[in-house]
């Protein structure tokens, strides 16, 4: 507790110049983030460049915790894919497999079936109610790479908040204190 405390007297004996100057620099920090992260969707053409996997659905291509790179692209999807979807009402994307692909020659239309690759039967059981195929606007990408275990930090944060709490906390009594 001695550290907080001595953040804590930090703050009180700074200048409001200091302290207008330091809360500038964590909004700075946080709209890079955010330019990052927009241009990030601009480049890979998908909502969401980068997803954590949060089951074991797909082991062992992807285990629980690696980060996926995704990518959004105009070519025709093929079975054999691996793709991040939303289902409708739900608010967490799934991370599996493409199967099937059935294109209709006469009107476009394109209709996909998903399986994660532990999984013994296809994902018709979790998409909305009363559909038994994926539709191409519901894919938010493909996956391009990945990072092993990179996201068992984000699992961490999701299931315990209290650790999040603390650690952006803490990161914000560290930019405001910085004497920098």
């Amino acid at each position: 507790m001695g550290w907080i405390a001595e953040n804590v007297e930090s703050i009180k004996c700074m200048k409001i110049r200091d302290t207008l100057s330091q809360l500038i620099t964590l909004g700075m920090i946080v709209s890079m983030a955010l330019i990052i992260w927009k241009a990030l969707m601009c480049l890979t053409g998908s909502e969401s460049p980068v997803v954590v996997v949060l089951s074991g659905s797909m082991e062992p291509a992807f285990k629980r915790g690696d980060i996926l790179f995704l990518h959004m692209s105009e070519a025709p999807f093929r079975a054999g894919e691996i793709v991040v979807y939303n289902v409708e009402g739900e608010p967490i994307p799934i991370v599996h497999r493409v199967v099937e692909v059935h294109e209709q020659e006469n009107t476009g239309k394109v209709d996909i079936l998903t399986k994660g690759d532990a999984n013994d039967v296809d994902d018709r059981g979790l998409y909305a109610y009363g559909q038994y195929w994926l539709k191409p606007q519901q894919i938010m990408g493909r996956a391009v790479g990945f990072m092993p275990y990179a996201g068992w930090v984000t699992i961490v944060m999701t299931e315990k908040p209290i650790i999040k709490y603390m650690l952006i906390g803490a990161l914000g009594l560290l930019v405001i204190t910085s004497k920098d």
